[in-house]
């Protein structure tokens, strides 16, 4: 008996999940949505019960629950809330659970301001009358200032730990707007003055952080080295908004711990009868270790492959950009493609030029099977570079079966098309919609019988978070167009070519 569920995973994210027969248990149903949402952390389940007006109840038996029910993922381990965040230094306790915890979510599109202490909220009460009545802001002191500058540097350590021009600009203005005492006279946003403030309490907050061991926060090199220099190249930090970048080992865990834990995920993945559920857990479990070999190590991608072999399963890859990114890239990446396709096709009948020429050769196998969807989004990803200024035909790459043996080492990173020996011959920008995908990186195939493009091309995009590669050279817009635009993985600045094709997209 098929049950249907409305799934709460947080407030902006809320899907609808259909599954074949009853779980038989509680565990069961969790390990379920586990695999249906992309979900990597542990959590409870909470249903709306019908027997007390539909509010809701922790689910503890599994025949309590409808075969149509709204459901809410609660987390069990999450960052500290902002409530929190301004008392994480001060307990032993509070700093071990700030070291342990993975972010869950990504930047906020309106932040949220926390509260405060009791002293300071009545403070701000009267300020905000005040400033109602008759326009005046409040004097406010120092032990307010760093009251509030603690706070709000907790809450945003919760998102990032190393936020943006914009990040600070735009908590500057939510407090502004919260408390429009705190408005500075004579400025001409009314919070530059906080802003700046922001910046250094945000750095004195990742020092005090630093010297408690939080792996996030240790960022090598010395600041204000010239680029290019030994420290510069040294520094590990952030490049692709990852919320979860460097995380620290669970509390009771270390690396000899997590080590033992790795051994035991190899030699599981070496059985024909794998547990898949047992090791989705264990690469859960091993996270922090993982992180902290790829981005310290930089080992090559060979030896990943040794040493991490169920990091290159499919299930696995968009696992592990879900740890990193806490996005579910496959559904994000499949809308947004499918969202913008009709509007890209348009964009290129109407260009011209050698670009108009390349895109009209795509164009005219999209008109043949337009009612293939797997044919569009394929055109869409081979036309993309070409709106964008990319070479992609050391990206793109073909070759028959038979040359399937072939040295491709020179390629960094690639996709490979291998066609049977009796297709047609090749043309530049053949689609080859049915034809099987290989995944290339740094010479050697990681993945083989990707089922399409678009699928090869999202999985690679995983990849490349996962291993901390650079995007390819030759590809770097397209892969930014896709970080930023498809995924919105980063700031609303854009690069002048990434813009103009967002704007035309939106038009």
């Amino acid at each position: 008996m098929s049950m249907m569920f409305r799934v709460i995973v947080h407030d902006s994210d809320i899907r609808k999940v259909v599954i074949s027969e009853k779980p038989a248990d509680v565990e069961a149903l969790k390990r379920v949505l586990q695999e249906k949402l992309q979900v990597t952390y542990s959590f409870n389940v909470q249903f709306e019960d019908p027997d007390f007006n539909h509010a809701l109840c922790n689910l503890s038996d599994i025949n309590d629950l409808p075969d149509k029910a709204t459901l809410k993922i609660i987390p069990l381990s999450t960052s500290p809330s902002s409530s929190q965040a301004d008392t994480v230094l001060l307990s032993g306790s509070d700093t071990s659970e700030q070291l342990s915890a993975e972010r869950q979510s990504e930047w906020p599109e309106d932040f949220e301001i926390p509260k405060f202490s009791v002293n300071v909220e009545y403070r701000l009460r009267q300020g905000n009358l005040a400033f109602m009545k008759d326009g005046t802001s409040l004097d406010v002191g120092r032990d307010i200032k760093h009251d509030i500058l603690e706070s709000l540097a907790g809450a945003m350590y919760t998102f990032k730990a190393y936020p943006s021009d914009e990040n600070f600009a735009q908590v500057a203005t939510a407090l502004i707007r919260a408390h429009p005492c705190l408005t500075e006279p004579g400025s001409s946003t009314g919070s530059a003055g906080w802003k700046n403030s922001l910046k250094f309490k945000m750095a004195n907050y990742r020092t005090k952080l630093r010297k408690c061991g939080c792996s996030d926060v240790a960022v090598e090199g010395k600041r204000g080295a010239e680029a290019g220099s030994a420290f510069r190249r040294s520094i590990k930090k952030p490049r692709r908004f990852e919320v979860n970048f460097l995380p620290n080992f669970p509390n009771g865990e270390n690396e000899d711990s997590q080590e033992c834990l790795r051994k035991e995920l190899v030699e599981e993945m070496k059985k024909k009868s794998r547990d898949m559920s047992l090791i989705g857990q264990k690469m859960d479990s091993t996270f922090a270790l993982r992180r902290k070999e790829i981005i310290h190590s930089e080992p090559p991608v060979s030896e990943i492959l040794e040493k991490w072999p169920a990091l290159f399963t499919e299930s696995q890859i968009f696992a592990e950009f879900h740890r990193i990114s806490g996005k579910n890239l496959r559904s994000e990446f499949y809308a947004a493609l499918d969202k913008h396709s009709a509007r890209f096709l348009e964009i290129f009948r109407k260009k011209g030029g050698t670009q108009g020429r390349t895109l009209d050769e795509i164009l005219r196998q999209v008109d043949l099977k337009s009612s293939d969807v797997s044919c569009v989004r394929t055109a869409v990803l081979y036309g993309l570079p070409v709106l964008l200024g990319d070479d992609s035909d050391e990206f793109f790459k073909t070759c028959f079966d038979s040359d399937v043996d072939a040295d491709f080492s020179q390629i960094d990173v690639g996709l490979l098309t291998v066609l049977p020996e009796d297709m047609p011959a090749r043309t530049p920008h053949a689609l080859n919609v049915n034809a099987m995908r290989e995944i290339i990186l740094e010479g050697k195939f990681v993945m083989d019988d990707v089922r399409s493009l678009p699928h090869a091309v999202c999985l690679l995009f995983a990849l490349i978070y996962a291993l901390n590669l650079d995007y390819p050279k030759t590809m770097r817009n397209t892969f930014e167009f896709i970080q930023r635009v498809f995924l919105s993985l980063g700031g609303k600045n854009l690069k002048p070519k990434l813009q103009t094709l967002k704007n035309q997209l939106l038009t």
